[in-house]
């Protein structure tokens, strides 16, 4: 079993994963191809996503009983003891090292707020 998830790819795209696996929502394929022609899917999808992004999971004999990838996403696969686990970044973590780099805040000041809402 195979499924391929788009957002925000071309319609050609699309168009073209439609003549191996079925679409059962928007952007979501399903299908059982081959180890080859799943590859070589998954090569057309990466080359012709443009800003798009992509993501491939699909059976495997390996814990977890299946595997995946991802294409210009900001989650990311990690093994993590033989598992594969996703690694979300943290936006709290990017914004401590914003601050840490002296990189100003975005958004109004303490003393902004305090004379546009007369607080004390």
């Amino acid at each position: 079993m195979t499924v391929i998830i788009l957002t925000n790819c071309p319609a050609g795209l699309r168009g073209f994963l439609t003549r191996w696996l079925l679409e059962i929502s928007p952007g979501v394929f399903l299908g059982a191809p081959s180890k080859r022609i799943r590859e070589a899917l998954w090569k057309e999808v990466r080359q012709y996503a443009g800003q798009g992004r992509a993501l491939l999971a699909y059976q495997t004999n390996n814990e977890q009983g299946y595997t995946f990838e991802t294409h210009d996403h900001s989650w990311h696969p990690t093994d993590h003891e033989g598992l594969t686990l996703i690694h979300r970044p943290n936006p709290g973590a990017q914004r401590a090292a914003q601050r840490q780099a002296n990189v100003p805040r975005q958004g109004w000041s303490k003393a902004s707020k305090r004379r546009k809402y007369g607080g004390s």
